[in-house]
């Protein structure tokens, strides 16, 4: 029986997409060169050292991954002032796991300033989570599903007893490896995408119900 569901963030409780996009498509321009938002696709959910490395990687431009990672947090945490908000049926979902007291985690591939930095822009507190993971709190990125089973474990779960809501097709690989059930939210990916999460939806607004309450 389901007793936690754990949280990707971007993409599913926030849609920061868009921004962290043009913060990194501003840092490379700081260094002469011009990337697409295209370059950046095969890299969602996966980490920021993997995001930026990757578009980097096709350029053959010698990314110093702390100094440009730093850089592009900086311009992140500029654009997205009062610019983002909770997507569409979060707060309503995180109430209605409350309400079946399911233990609840939050699990990012991001590192811990820009998780922090949404967070705060979005208000909802960390303190809304029993159990958190950022990107540098784990040694394997998504696909690989060491973040869902260090997350699960925080909450002293197995992940066979948890949802994992995600949005890109790295996150439901990893939270399928990782023997959890899995909703797939279309905001970042088609439907046909994410055919291997159990559930699919539009947002968190239109989750059904047997998905936490299995």
């Amino acid at each position: 029986m389901i007793k936690g569901v754990i949280f990707d963030m971007d993409g599913v409780i926030v849609d920061s997409e868009r921004y962290i996009c043009e913060a990194a498509i501003r840092m490379f321009a700081e260094h002469g060169l011009d990337v697409e938002p295209d370059d950046f696709v095969p890299f969602v959910g996966a980490g920021e050292n993997r995001y930026l490395g990757g578009v980097a990687g096709r350029y053959g431009f010698p990314i110093d991954i702390e100094r440009d990672k730093a850089r592009t947090y900086e311009i992140y945490g500029e654009i997205v002032k009062g610019k983002i908000e909770p997507l569409s049926g979060v707060i309503d979902f995180i109430e209605r796991c409350r309400v079946r007291n399911l233990k609840l985690a939050l699990a990012t591939s991001a590192d811990k300033i820009k998780m922090l930095t949404n967070l705060r822009e979005i208000g909802i507190p960390p303190e809304t989570f029993d159990a958190i993971v950022n990107g540098l709190d784990v040694e394997k990125r998504k696909p690989h599903p060491e973040i869902f089973l260090n997350a699960a474990s925080k909450m002293n779960l197995s992940c066979a007893e948890c949802l994992v809501v995600e949005d890109a097709v790295n996150g439901i690989a990893a939270g399928k490896a990782a023997g959890a059930k899995c909703l797939g939210l279309t905001t970042s990916f088609a439907a046909e995408e994410l055919k291997d999460a159990d559930w699919i939806a539009l947002t968190l607004a239109e989750a059904p119900e047997e998905a936490i309450s299995w």
